[in-house]
């Protein structure tokens, strides 16, 4: 469904417009009331300034929700005392409503026991029907107090809703703000993780061949120089997304199974010989970057951890699911210190989002394995 489609047909008023609106309901209600007859008896004088003093605080009930309540409140109830149009309360529930709303919620106050006893008594007197004079103002005490009662326990109901739905907002923002920090520390470890693996092990092969072998050595630092730039620069394009989003950057695309090759080589220069077999066709651009990443972090473990060591990688893609399999010849188990990362936990959490399969372990016939399988919209 489009976002378009998700929004309100209404436009949403700004915080005047709704005081505009409330303005003309009180005039409005003001004028219903002045076409209302009297009672008996009732001074004509005092019609004019209580009708006014009834309706029309209405229109800034958004200001002041109490002061508001309490002045219609105490015209609308002179209002029934001196027998004038009576409104049944109906002015000072709608002052009430937005008290009701507004203010901080006290626990003392049993919102609920009042609304299940404001709708008894409402449908008790749409039953009773007319009564005689003598309860007559009874009734319109009780009836009113009732009115006053549902509108409370509505606006407290709607605070509740718009506190819930701003708690289900926030927690959403959380999420999403954690689900980011994930993919970029994901896409660090995947960027970084390769390279570095790679330095390390021909920075130690300068190391030891330095003195016996220099020609050698000199290649090794060749490769860690090319290395390196490739990381940076590979590093500057991400950091590029994180400044100005990728709408905005002006990057290179990001490395799918057509960057395997040269993945190959760069493991081949740590001493690890890759064996592609690839057959997946066209892949949407975020499919062909997990499937390279997940190759790229096997790989990486296996120059970690067993290179020197054969390595074969198999990647198949049918439209519909994306099938990787990296296995080595090497230890099946990892013999270097610091194997405790996160490049596991990185690959299995590729594959979950697309809801997949993800195992790793030692292989019985020697060496270890990595497989992936999930599905995929092409």
């Amino acid at each position: 469904m489009d976002e378009s489609e998700l929004r309100s047909p209404l436009p949403r008023l700004s915080r005047r417009g709704l005081i505009g609106l409330d303005a003309g309901a009180a005039l409005l209600y003001a004028l219903v009331l002045l076409a209302l007859p009297a009672g008996t008896g009732a001074p004509p004088l005092l019609l004019v300034p209580l009708v006014a003093a009834a309706a029309l605080p209405l229109a800034v009930r958004r200001l002041w929700p109490v002061p508001v309540f309490a002045a219609v409140l105490s015209a609308s109830t002179a209002a029934l005392i001196l027998g004038l149009p009576w409104d049944t309360y109906a002015a000072a529930g709608f002052a009430l409503y937005q008290v009701a709303l507004t203010r901080r919620r006290r626990r003392w106050v049993p919102t609920l026991l009042i609304g299940v006893v404001s709708a008894v008594f409402i449908f008790a007197g749409a039953v009773a029907g007319p009564v005689g004079a003598q309860a007559e103002i009874l009734g319109r005490v009780l009836l009113g107090a009732s009115v006053l009662g549902a509108s409370w326990t509505l606006g407290r109901l709607v605070r509740e809703r718009r506190a819930h739905a701003a708690h289900a907002a926030r927690r959403l923002a959380d999420e999403a703000v954690s689900g980011e920090r994930l993919r970029i520390a994901r896409e660090l470890h995947d960027v970084v993780a390769h390279s570095m693996s790679l330095i390390a092990v021909k920075a130690g092969v300068a190391v030891h061949v330095a003195e016996a072998r220099p020609e050698e050595a000199l290649d090794a630092l060749r490769v860690i120089e090319t290395t390196s730039r490739g990381t940076l620069a590979e590093m500057r394009q991400l950091l590029g997304v994180l400044r100005t989003g990728a709408a905005d950057a002006d990057l290179a695309p990001s490395p799918g199974l057509a960057d395997l090759p040269g993945l190959a080589e760069r493991a081949a220069m740590a001493g690890v010989h890759v064996d592609l077999d690839v057959d997946a066709g066209e892949l949407p651009d975020g499919v062909a970057l997990s499937a390279y990443r997940i190759v790229q972090e096997a790989v990486t473990n296996v120059v970690k951890h067993a290179a020197p060591a054969g390595c074969r990688v198999r990647v198949r893609a049918d439209g519909l699911r994306m099938r990787i399999d990296v296995t080595d010849d090497g230890p099946g188990f990892r013999v270097l210190p610091g194997g405790g990362g996160h490049g596991l936990i990185g690959m299995r959490e590729r594959v979950m989002m697309y809801g997949g399969d993800f195992t790793a372990g030692p292989r019985p016939e020697g060496g270890f394995a990595v497989s992936a399988a999930f599905p995929y919209d092409s």
